[in-house]
């Protein structure tokens, strides 16, 4: 399977395509998926465009608005994550991944999805501490500090891929893991970049969380970008597999830089090349749902030694349950939707208007599916501007009745306001994290998971509308 792997495309779609199709001329093989690591830009109007956190003198159209528009069609099955130059509002409306165009797929805050039997994982966002430990809190229309602060990564979706267990092929982020600078030639590194000295000089060059990740996965691939250079490293497993992960960073798409890799990768011939929902990982989505947060404060992920679940690693019993869910089925639909108008570079009106973030028929589609929340919709009922005919009178008291009764058992993560960590580390916050019971064990009997399976619908179902009862009582 060949794969084409993209650094920073700020938006270059075109040139990208068009360099993809010249390869594939001067080789004679066809690229069957192209990987894109962040700085995607896709920018619908001008309204994504004013989303952007780049200066003024940086805000270009590009061309994206013509895959979304239908203009034109992405040549090859094209993924990305995002990065720090985003139209955060319209990714916004794909908090799970979604098509932002017809053959173009985000891959969501975080997310794992397969083809052909690849196994690829993806983290969106850059890391920033100040913000790790906060809900999704921002929505349009932003403001200088929440315009950045929306593509800072947080730590619900480290702790749901850190609960994966399965073999990962590929690993997308668009900062690089922490520390990665050791493991390749630093010294022709700091040539080309001299002034990552200091960062490189004092360990904080990159993103500590995936290195985390990393070491725990160790992906048979890892791809990056951010940083504006090529650059390898491999990274041994210690172990006696002799095991190792071949990182590699690629550059921004400009003339003579190195922004483009293409890779063959063994995979299953008897898999169609489409992509693929990742059992494990919707299980854990389905799992975590209640972790989830739409408020600027600090929210706690589960830990060892507490009083409920903490590893949410699921069992077989918890695949077959969400699998019957998707009728066993887990390719990923074509449902691409336009919510917003397309730039019209034809047009002399100035189409800048309302930022606001459309609920998207996709992650509508595929909440509903899977029974998770859109943290789109829960910021909607927080502000007071949703309304939802099923969500009736009766049902709210019914559960905020049920909130109350099973606050005790089912509460499983912990939010507290800005005041009460003024002045604390992030050391000092994480020696006080609440932490929940461990997972069903393998030595239990089939009867108790059984027993488990019936009630962990139920309890889902009471987690999903406890969340709608909080968000809609928040003033």
């Amino acid at each position: 399977m060949k794969i084409a792997i993209e650094g920073c495309a700020h938006g270059e779609l075109e040139i990208i395509y068009n360099t993809i199709l010249e390869i594939e001329k001067n080789s004679g093989n066809k690229i069957d998926l192209l990987i894109c690591c962040g700085d995607f830009q896709s920018t619908r109007n001008n309204v994504d465009l004013s989303c952007m956190a780049v200066p003024d003198k940086y805000k270009n159209m590009c061309s994206f608005y013509k895959y979304y528009s239908g203009e034109k069609t992405a040549p090859v099955l094209t993924i990305f994550i995002g990065g720090n130059h985003e139209a955060s509002n319209y990714l916004q409306e794909l908090p799970y991944g979604g098509w932002v165009a017809p053959n173009i797929y985000y891959m969501g805050y975080a997310n794992v999805i397969t083809i052909g039997g690849i196994r690829i994982a993806g983290i969106s966002g850059i890391y920033n501490s100040h913000h790790l430990l906060r809900g999704h809190f921002e929505q349009p229309p932003y403001n200088t500090s929440s315009m950045r602060s929306v593509y800072h990564i947080r730590n619900l979706e480290i702790f749901r891929l850190k609960q994966l267990s399965e073999k990962i092929d590929i690993f997308l982020s668009h900062d690089w893991p922490r520390g990665i600078s050791k493991y390749g030639n630093e010294r022709e590194l700091l040539r080309r970049k001299s002034f990552l000295k200091d960062d490189i000089d004092s360990d904080s060059l990159g993103n500590p969380q995936c290195m985390e990740l990393l070491k725990q996965h160790y992906p048979t691939y890892w791809f990056a970008a951010h940083l504006h250079c090529k650059f390898a490293a491999i990274v041994p497993k210690n172990d006696e597999t002799k095991s190792v992960t071949k990182f590699l960073a690629l550059d921004k798409c400009l003339p003579r830089r190195k922004f483009l890799q293409v890779i063959d990768v063994p995979h299953d011939e008897n898999i169609p090349l489409e992509l693929s929902y990742d059992l494990e990982w919707l299980t854990i989505l389905y799992l975590t749902n209640h972790l989830l947060s739409v408020k600027n404060s600090v929210n706690y992920m589960p830990g060892e030694g507490g009083v409920g679940r903490w590893n949410y690693t699921p069992t077989r019993i918890e695949k077959d349950n969400v699998l019957k869910k998707f009728n066993n089925t887990l390719e990923v639909p074509k449902n691409f939707v336009i919510t917003a108008e397309p730039f019209n570079p034809q047009s002399s009106q100035d189409d800048t208007g309302e930022v606001k973030v459309y609920v998207n028929k996709q992650t509508t589609e595929f909440c509903d599916k899977l029974g998770i929340d859109d943290p789109a919709i829960l910021l909607q009922i927080m502000s007071g501007s949703y309304r939802e005919n099923k969500l009736n009178d009766s049902m709210n008291e019914s559960c905020s009745q049920e909130s109350e009764l099973n606050s005790e058992s089912l509460e499983m993560s912990a939010t507290f306001d800005d005041e009460s960590i003024l002045g604390e580390s992030l050391d000092e916050i994480a020696l006080k994290s609440p932490v929940i019971k461990p997972q069903i064990s393998e030595s239990e009997t089939a009867e108790s998971q059984e027993n488990t399976n019936l009630s962990l619908e139920s309890n889902t179902k009471i987690f999903k509308r406890r969340n709608y009862s909080i968000y809609n009582n928040t003033v």
